[in-house]
């Protein structure tokens, strides 16, 4: 088995990257962690390229400036599994997108496997090998890394290339080809990296079975709470539970008396935020709309209902003529955006449009 370098000195990380031979294409992966931060910390970067297995500790080397450069190489292809979370994680080094991209994940949803199919999965069906999975969910930040750590770290990108190799192949033997590079040039769009708080409220499940003003509460608060969360680099749930938000939006206290009467709310909370919380869930309860579209998620009419459920036949038989998963060809967000007038939708665009756009018009 191909072995790995832990590249955790400045001076070697530096010379190992700068005396790398050129190639086309490399894997990559990353890990990080995120439980008490907003943000991800990235504490490592695993590279399969040239014939060797590099693990760059960004904790121990803070000048990742020859990687840098790496990743900002267009002429250098990057096999990623899941590439969005991976490219949005080095995007504080980076300062842009990856690109050009190669995802496996969106290769294999392209030729029948789930739309979601893990790493470990792909290398066991593809390959035929078993990889370790207890250390998904492990310590990255802790030094030093154990030496199990490091081994499932290189696995990660262990079996990309070859993974990429067989995905290609029947890719180009179905002929979608074209479809998967038209996806993955969508990875390298800035917009989807960018956090907009106004929409942080899209987050909570069954909000459109709320009452307008319940909803009105859900959408400012929750934009209040991204806000503060990103400010302070701190988990969501830190500043405000999804509990609280849906507390404070179903009681809707009035005075400061009754906002303490809860015990979803952190005490520390109530003494710094209370009067604003209070002046937040005013000013939506008074501003609410009835008939608000935006807030409303999945509410249809009786005949946009059926409209609905036409779509999504075609979305059903479509997917069987091609052996793949619905949701790659359209979400159920999509569907219902279609039904309400919005043609601005992913089914209605690019490979789409023609595979499966067209008969979901017809069907409206």
């Amino acid at each position: 088995m191909e072995s790995y370098q832990l590249l955790d000195h400045p001076e070697r990380f530096a010379d190992v990257i700068g005396g790398l031979e050129r190639c086309s294409r490399w894997s990559l992966d990353t890990e990080f962690v995120r439980e008490r931060t907003y943000f991800a910390r990235l504490c490592l970067v695993q590279v399969a390229i040239s014939g060797r297995i590099l693990l760059v500790d960004p904790i121990r080397v803070e000048d990742l400036g020859p990687l840098k450069n790496l990743l900002h190489d267009v002429n250098l292809g990057k096999i990623v599994h899941a590439a969005r979370q991976d490219i949005e994680v080095l995007m504080p080094l980076t300062g842009e997108p990856l690109a050009p991209v190669f995802d496996t994940q969106i290769a294999a949803g392209m030729l029948g496997f789930p739309a979601q199919v893990g790493y470990a999965d792909l290398v066991r069906q593809l390959l035929g090998v078993e990889l370790e999975k207890g250390h998904a969910r492990t310590n990255w930040g802790a030094r030093p890394l154990k030496l199990e750590q490091l081994v499932y770290a290189a696995d990660d990108v262990r079996y990309l290339g070859p993974v990429a190799e067989i995905l290609e192949a029947r890719l180009s033997a179905a002929g979608r080809q074209a479809w998967f590079e038209e996806e993955c040039r969508l990875l390298s769009d800035p917009a989807l990296y960018v956090t907009h708080p106004e929409d942080a409220w899209r987050r909570f499940k069954g909000i459109e079975r709320l009452r307008p003003e319940e909803r009105a509460v859900i959408r400012v608060l929750a934009a209040w709470r991204e806000l503060r969360a990103i400010n302070k680099d701190l988990p969501r749930g830190w500043v405000l539970s999804d509990d609280a938000v849906r507390e404070l939006a179903r009681l809707r206290p009035a005075s400061e008396s009754a906002l303490r009467q809860l015990t979803t709310l952190p005490a520390a909370l109530l003494t710094r935020r209370a009067a604003e919380i209070l002046h937040l869930i005013d000013l939506a309860s008074r501003e609410a709309e009835p008939d608000d579209a935006s807030l409303s998620v999945d509410r249809l009419t009786p005949e946009q209902t059926a409209a609905a459920k036409r779509l999504q036949a075609v979305q059903q038989d479509v997917a069987a003529e091609l052996g793949i998963s619905p949701e790659i060809l359209a979400t159920r967000r999509d569907l219902t955006a279609l039904v309400r007038g919005t043609r601005d939708v992913a089914p209605l665009s690019g490979w789409r449009r023609e595979v499966i756009g067209e008969r979901l018009l017809a069907a409206i």
